[in-house]
């Protein structure tokens, strides 16, 4: 197996780890309800700080009452779960073509990015305790982390492809001078070139 074929394979266990990650971030934010009579009921039963349980608590009667009275707003979590799984549809894009469609894992750097002043803006308005806004903050911190090794890996690609030269039938090149992986068995060939 080439440097080339090897990296481009690292690169997609790493989006397909990346792209897991987000499928069950959004499928999660589905059965909120359910989900917090069972953090409720793990807290009641293990030794949990006091401010946790009261937290717990505190939710799962909010969601208690919304579901009951207002179900509509729990409308806005759903999109939120929708939102979570459309993204990780763009990460499509790089696992194609990492080097084309870099621009994706940048914009997945960018949102984890956002997530801190978001929590830190919105927590203490919508009545976040802080340690909540922390776990909230942490889903940027630990998110941007596969995004940087993927970064650092496909300008290493980009950097291995440029180096090779033009390839193809013919010796030519696609339209951007570069080569990639034809997406179909992994091996390193011309890139599909779209009109």
């Amino acid at each position: 197996m080439s440097d080339r074929a090897a990296l481009l394979k690292g690169i997609r266990a790493w989006l397909l780890f990346f792209v897991v990650c987000l499928v069950l971030s959004g499928i999660t934010a589905f059965p909120l309800v359910h989900e917090l009579r069972w953090a409720q009921e793990a807290v009641s039963a293990l030794p949990a700080p006091d401010g946790l349980v009261e937290w717990i608590t505190r939710v799962r009667r909010g969601l208690d009452e919304a579901d009951s009275s207002y179900p509509f707003l729990l409308y806005g979590t759903d999109w939120l779960a929708f939102a979570h799984l459309v993204i990780a549809v763009a990460f499509w894009g790089p696992y194609r073509d990492p080097v084309r469609n870099i621009w994706v894992i940048e914009f997945g750097m960018i949102a984890c990015a956002g997530v801190i002043p978001l929590a830190l803006i919105c927590g203490p308005i919508r009545g976040i305790p802080v340690f909540w806004m922390l776990i909230d903050m942490s889903f940027g911190v630990f998110g941007v982390i596969p995004l940087l090794i993927l970064r650092r890996r496909i300008k290493r690609l980009e950097a291995l492809t440029a180096a090779a030269g033009p390839a193809g039938p013919g010796g030519q090149a696609g339209r951007d001078g570069r080569d990639g992986a034809d997406g179909r068995d992994g091996t390193v060939g011309p890139l599909p070139v779209s009109g």
